[in-house]
């Protein structure tokens, strides 16, 4: 006598490999931060090339070139910190700050104009512990307590360069052992053969690329990310957060004492009253290009693309012959409708996961 055996389905074997769904191009490109604004510098570019026929020209573009970088520089680690999650509101002073001390240190003591910027830089890096560090240690918000370095700052420069110099400028540091080679370095021109650049370009590019370097490519980029997007759960899972915000505070001030020493050398004196009001602009070249407000979103790439707009638009203005008064106006409805854009990207590249 026979008995019949139902036969079960075999379970699915434990190798087979997940059904992966393959995104597509457009999907893939969709889901960059810097995808809007990529968009609005072509947009841009197009719209100034057709109505300003000075913005045809190579010297027009080294112009463009050259203002962008002097924001995209510090703009590079400001949407780093952004994406860290904090704010750093005395990037604009803390420029200025560096450039005086540089230039005080090395004027009044004799030194060598290299031995001034370090000690300058010396001060910078201890201005981004000191801020990164409160942060962390009172759990204050980083927009209180940079708003306070803003005025420590503000004052210090004010204050100091009178009572040093007795004016509301520096010393002419020209004639200063190092200089040339200073100059050189942190201000020199490029020669391309068909347009001259300053040196500034070719530093704002490196630090562009080590800043996509880091987050694309190392532990510490996710760990970047991680802190922003959800500090909590980032300790939980190890990432060392204190550490990571304060080398992001640190990182703002070292690229903010780049280009205070790009000023010192290039115009050999500073005013004491520069820089209020560029940690807006600082701010607003990484959100345009990508960066959310809220943390854990952006990129290196995008705060070059939003310097260059901000670039473009300064001087597209004044080559189609605008009124410049209206550029600020521009600038606030370019700031809200990036923040939009970077809303809806980042919403569209989370359903497309």
């Amino acid at each position: 006598m026979s008995s019949s055996v139902a036969t079960q389905p075999s379970p699915p074997s434990p190798t087979t490999d997940p059904v992966r769904v393959q995104r597509s191009l457009i999907s893939r490109a969709l889901s960059r931060p810097e995808v809007g604004a990529l968009a609005a510098a072509i947009a841009i570019f197009i719209f100034f090339f057709a109505i300003a026929p000075p913005f045809r020209t190579f010297a027009a573009l080294s112009t463009v070139l050259y203002a962008s970088s002097t924001i995209g520089i510090v703009a590079v680690g400001v949407a780093l910190l952004m994406i860290g999650g904090e704010f750093d509101l005395s990037a604009g002073v803390a420029v200025t700050t560096a450039a005086l001390a540089s230039a005080m240190f090395s004027y009044q003591f004799s030194l060598n104009v290299w031995a001034g910027a370090v000690i300058s830089l010396v001060i910078a890096l201890t201005v981004g512990f000191v801020n990164g560090y409160l942060v962390m240690r009172t759990g204050i918000p980083s927009f209180l307590i940079t708003l306070s370095s803003f005025f420590v700052l503000q004052g210090l420069n004010l204050g100091l360069t009178k009572l040093v110099t007795g004016t509301v400028a520096t010393n002419d540091v020209s004639g200063l052992d190092g200089f040339a080679s200073a100059r050189a370095f942190f201000a020199g021109d490029i020669n391309l053969g068909f347009m001259t650049v300053k040196i500034t370009v070719l530093w704002w590019i490196v630090f562009v690329l080590v800043g996509t370097w880091i987050l694309l490519r190392t532990r510490v980029g996710n760990w970047i990310f991680a802190s922003g997007g959800n500090s909590a759960s980032a300790r939980a899972v190890g990432v060392p957060v204190p550490k990571v915000k304060i080398g992001l505070f640190m990182g703002v001030a070292f690229l903010a004492w780049f280009l205070g020493m790009h000023l010192l050398f290039n115009f050999n004196t500073v005013q004491s009253g520069l820089g209020v009001g560029n940690e807006f602009i600082y701010i607003i070249a990484a959100v345009v290009g990508g960066a959310l407000l809220t943390g854990g979103y952006g990129s290196a790439a995008g705060s070059a693309l939003g310097a260059f707009i901000f670039g473009m638009t300064t001087q597209g203005i004044v080559y189609a012959g605008w009124d410049p008064n209206w550029f600020k106006t521009f600038l606030g409805a370019m700031l809200l409708l990036a923040v939009l854009v970077n809303l809806y990207v980042k919403n569209y590249a989370s359903q497309r996961k």
